[in-house]
């Protein structure tokens, strides 16, 4: 198995699923959902194997698979994994066959089309976690725009043009600048002393640029992260394509969409340009806290239940990068556990909006209350979830907080405290939610009338439920495959910041063994910086604020 290509094999089963559904009459509906649903779950059990073979103590890139692409301009087929980017995948492949199966109902018009969109949206966001060479990254990172845009615009709500067009336009003008910046890294690894020109990023580590340089292309990179992402004041486009997006859009918008942005931080900017990481983290760590008390409270005002949503994931995400810009191993575990657990538990918020939303046709809270008598089973659905998603010890959301306050707490107890305190509104905006639509007196006549979920509806949510209550009781497996990869990132972030001052050197480039025998194929660690501990970390952080 060493040396079968598992990481394509994953990213372009759904393309086959493409293939396969032109050849099915528009007229089976039935028989283009079952099999759309089939390859969805197949690539999800072929992902499986790529968390079995994975070595959890090995630092750098495993299952690597390198092809000459554009030979002429030095742009590759360059694809791996390591810890950071796996759970990114399996969550990619696990959340797309929950959103297939969510929307046997919701879509009654051009399902085969639906469909393919679906597919391909699926392709082009694995390919965006995988992909090591710049060129291709942005070839996958603008490609999945198209089949979002056309979900959006054409199954979505009334406004759905308008919020079409605002979630393309901003993610077009981020992937402008990334562009931008990609090119001129192009050339400045080029013109370097014993350089080449090419797009591999593992060897674009090894470039040692000035601050100023580093600044430039840092704020090119992160701006298009942050639209992704979104941070606040980038976020105006969120709520809007939430709202108007199909239930399954809305799961696969929050759950998976959204991590590429903090991803494309941790892949790109932090270990690219980490004299300018630490220059702007204070900025970052701010504009993080500000999202986070901004979602929240404005959470707690919103009357639609997919805003409400909506808007609880400005200030998740705010803890993502909060935990990111720690720069300590606590804070990146945790903010990356946090991008898993904001997918699994926003995702189901979004699927039970949905399951309410076919049975009332709104989702004004106002229009509901009492629900838990009339319907106990969706009632209880809805309260695990609802729990998860405030961090309950116990659930998962608990965890990826908790770490990333730990971690936060260790730099900066000012930051750690302002984002604990925000931990309470998320209590209160969830809870309120929660009462005013379930508990209290049945006040509308077609409340009483409504019907509990069905099968279908029960085998949608269990999975992502089972996933919440094993992250919360037992994280141990989720935080030991982002171990090894996170101390690795930090050693590159904080290498120059060692006894001889910001300018110490350049951290040693990551290179391809390819390794022959038992085993994925994986890159060298032999050469890479030092795993350092969580302590000798932290104080080189507090050394160099």
């Amino acid at each position: 198995m060493s040396n079968f290509p598992l990481i394509s094999t994953v990213v372009f089963l759904p393309l086959l699923g493409v293939a396969l559904l032109l050849l099915v009459d528009r007229r089976r509906e039935a028989a283009i959902k079952h099999l759309t649903f089939a390859v969805s779950v197949l690539t999800f059990l072929v992902s499986l194997l790529l968390y079995r073979g994975f070595q959890l103590n090995v630092p750098g890139m495993q299952f690597v698979e390198r092809k000459p692409w554009i030979a002429g301009l030095g742009v590759q087929y360059f694809v791996g994994v390591d810890g950071i980017s796996l759970l990114l995948v399996l969550l990619t492949t696990f959340l797309t066959a929950i959103a297939i199966l969510s929307s046997y109902t919701a879509i009654t018009t051009s399902v085969k089309e639906y469909m393919i969109c679906m597919l391909l949206l699926e392709t082009g966001m694995l390919g965006v976690f995988v992909a090591l060479d710049l060129v291709l990254f942005y070839v996958f990172w603008e490609g999945m725009l198209i089949p979002m845009y056309f979900l959006i615009g054409v199954w979505g709500g009334p406004r759905r043009i308008y919020a079409t067009i605002k979630f393309f336009l901003y993610t077009m003008a981020g992937g402008v600048l990334m562009l931008v910046g990609i090119i001129a890294l192009y050339y400045l690894n080029g013109g370097r002393p014993g350089g080449e020109y090419t797009f591999d990023l593992l060897k674009m580590y090894g470039l040692d640029l000035p601050l100023r340089t580093q600044v430039w292309l840092f704020l090119a990179f992160a701006v298009a992260f942050a639209i992704k992402v979104p941070m606040f004041p980038f976020h105006t486009w969120l709520p809007d394509a939430h709202v108007e997006a199909p239930t399954a859009g809305s799961v696969i918008l929050a759950g998976v969409l959204l991590k590429m942005g903090t991803y494309g931080f941790l892949r790109f900017a932090l270990p690219l340009f980490p004299e300018a990481t630490r220059y702007f983290t204070p900025l970052f760590s701010w504009l993080a806290i500000i999202g986070i008390l901004y979602g929240a409270l404005v959470s707690m005002v919103q009357p639609d239940l997919k805003k409400l949503v909506a808007y609880s994931s400005v200030s998740h995400l705010g803890f993502v990068m909060l935990g990111i810009f720690a720069l300590t191993i606590q804070g990146v575990e945790g903010g990356i556990l946090q991008m898993i657990n904001h997918g699994l538990s926003t995702g189901a918020l979004f699927l039970i909006v949905g399951m309410i939303y076919e049975r009332r046709h709104t989702r004004m809270i106002e229009d509901f209350g009492g629900l838990a008598r009339v319907i106990p089973v969706f009632t209880a659905f809805f309260l695990i979830v609802t729990l998860s998603s405030i961090g309950l010890p116990g659930l998962n959301g608990f965890v990826g907080e908790f770490l990333i306050l730990v971690g936060t707490f260790r730099v900066n107890v000012l930051y750690a405290v302002l984002a604990t305190s925000c931990v309470i509104l998320a209590a209160v905006y969830m809870l309120w939610m929660f009462q005013r639509v379930m508990f209290g007196k049945v006040t509308h006549e077609a409340n009483r009338r409504l019907t509990d979920l069905t099968a279908r509806e029960v085998a949608v949510l269990v999975p992502v439920l089972l996933f919440i209550v094993w992250i919360g009781i037992y994280p141990r497996p989720f935080l030991a495959t982002t171990e090894a990869s996170v101390k690795q990132l930090l050693a590159q972030v904080h290498i120059r910041y060692r006894a001889d001052g910001p300018r110490g050197g350049t951290p040693p480039i990551p290179t391809e063994s390819g390794k022959a025998g038992m085993g994925p194929r994986v890159m060298d660690a032999s050469r890479e910086p030092r795993a350092e501990s969580r302590e000798e970390l932290t104080a080189t952080a507090k050394r160099h604020p």
